[in-house]
């Protein structure tokens, strides 16, 4: 079967990524060039704002091109964690030893089978080298450590655990040390305005004073190839600003940074079903566009299938008590992060999970500071019985009845067994016995996209890079796979994003 594209001018349905073909580099077919520069970057989120400051500092003409009315993305709405180590200044301030291989050992258990190998090895040794840079660039990071169960820290505090460090079963293969790196923000709200606004802001300053030009209110709907000596090359963009059709040339290269699928219902309901219907952590310009523009120029994906899991609820309750399945069997150690939590719960528990705590810890959890106390809800059935509240929950008979007794009998000497809990937070539940109902509460994130090398350039389906076409952020396939950890999304998007910054400039 060939495969066609448009005819210069012929008309194109909105939602159509099929490239515009046109007659050479310069741009014959195409009745005029409405901006050109050497390196256009699509999308203004944390992997093209770095990319556009790389490709600016070179020397190359760069455009920014942003669906929304302003930048920012999803970053600059996130908890604002990037995860770095190896030694970075912040850690060795705060007294956490790390080196390069540690933290290779840990993220290639944490990310995942299938971890990009390549990609997880250049991040780490590149990541003291990354953090300097952000400083550089204007990221301030307080140096504090919160120490505390959450999903971030409540005030400004610059250094967390964000990926289960310091839990069962990572505390076997790798050292603890944190590495969730927090920009600075006083006055955060959680979900609302958090610390990615403080890693946006100074990087869009930067990008001012460059000179990088930036068009909002631009939808990007193709790209624009041409044939030259290696095949068809990239050399192009066309979008639309309030219905208007605007041509964007790149003389260099094209960065797409737009943002994964996860608010495109179809390709969701393909690739991860389970998360269908329920996207977190993401923004409504994440409809997987970027991702199908690449592929209708022949670009290869990765790990669409898989996908991070936020589990709504507080984690100082969660560590406190044990979580049970619909058939009242634990499932995960407690005090892991939260992430893993809720990818084991949406992903392999039928979205079913419950919360079984005594009096004690319920009172305890309520007591501590979180920077999500919205997330601690009340519980759904109390009694004063274990086998009281699992008739009232409906789970099988006897179920957590001998789940309760194994783990007590355990607790009591400070050992779990089974998943390894930190004694830390193991103790006999006793006396008064609540369950929250967690079933549901769950939203996730696509975490696959378009496969690239570590320089950040497009890999066609058959191995080789797509001329002229770079990506970074969640529009790729980044340093997870069935794995996570706060802060990667973020760190592998600005990491990767000067990458792709570096190399477009580069390009001929």
């Amino acid at each position: 079967m060939t495969h066609t594209t448009p005819r210069p001018g012929a008309p194109s349905s909105p939602d159509s990524v099929r490239p515009l073909r046109i007659d050479s580099p310069t741009g014959a077919g195409v009745p005029e060039w409405d901006v050109e520069a050497d390196v256009v970057v699509v999308g203004y989120g944390i992997a093209g704002a770095c990319a556009a400051i790389e490709a600016a500092r070179t020397g190359a003409q760069v455009v920014i091109l942003e669906r929304a009315g302003g930048w920012g993305g999803a970053a600059a709405l996130a908890g604002g964690f990037i995860y770095m180590g190896g030694g970075t200044a912040l850690q060795r301030a705060l007294g956490f030893d790390d080196d390069v291989e540690n933290m290779k050992a840990f993220l290639t258990a944490a990310m995942g089978p299938g971890a990009d190998r390549a990609k997880l090895d250049a991040y780490c040794e590149g990541s003291v080298a990354h953090y300097d840079w952000l400083v550089d660039a204007g990221v301030r990071f307080k140096p504090s450590f919160f120490g505390e169960p959450g999903w971030e820290p409540p005030a400004d505090d610059g250094l967390m655990y964000t990926g289960g460090e310091n839990a069962a079963p990572f505390t076997s293969v790798a050292a603890a040390a944190p590495r969730g790196h927090v920009p600075q923000m006083s006055a955060k709200k959680a979900g609302e305005q958090s610390a990615g606004l403080m890693l946006m802001t100074p990087l869009s300053e930067r990008i001012a004073e460059l000179g990088v030009r930036s068009e909002y209110d631009v939808t990007t709907r193709r790209l624009v190839v041409s044939a030259d000596d290696d095949g068809d090359r990239v050399v192009g963009v066309i979008g639309t600003r309030f219905g208007k059709e605007l041509t964007v040339r790149a003389r260099r290269g094209v960065v797409l940074a737009a943002g994964s699928f996860t608010y495109n219902d179809a390709m969701m309901r393909a690739h991860v079903p389970l998360l269908a219907g329920r996207p977190g952590s993401a923004v409504e310009q994440h409809d997987g566009r970027a991702i199908r523009m690449g592929q209708a120029v022949g670009a290869d994906l990765m790990h669409m299938d898989a996908a991070e899991v936020a589990i709504h609820c507080d984690p100082q309750m969660m560590v406190r008590g044990i979580l049970v399945n619909g058939r009242g069997q634990r499932f995960v150690t407690e005090d892991t992060y939260p992430g893993r939590i809720g990818q084991e719960m949406a992903l392999h528990q039928g979205n079913e999970a419950y919360l079984v705590l005594d009096e004690r810890a319920y009172e305890e959890a309520g007591s501590t500071v979180s920077a999500t106390p919205f997330l601690r809800f009340r519980p759904k059935w109390v009694g004063e019985t274990v086998a009281e509240v699992e008739s009232e929950a409906g789970l099988p008979e006897g179920s957590l009845q001998a789940t309760v007794e194994l783990y007590n009998r355990h607790a009591a000497r400070g050992e779990d067994p089974m998943f390894g809990k930190n004694a830390q937070w193991l103790r006999p539940l006793e006396g008064n016995i609540a369950v929250i109902d967690l079933r549901g509460r769950t939203g996730g994130f696509a975490l696959g996209g378009l496969r690239t090398d570590p320089d950040s350039r497009v890999l066609h389906v058959d191995g080789d890079p797509v001329p002229g076409l770079f990506a970074a952020g969640r529009c790729t396939s980044g340093l997870a796979a069935w794995g996570y950890a706060s802060g990667a999304s973020l760190g592998d998007g600005s990491f990767f994003g000067r990458r792709a910054g570096i190399s477009a400039a580069a390009a001929s």
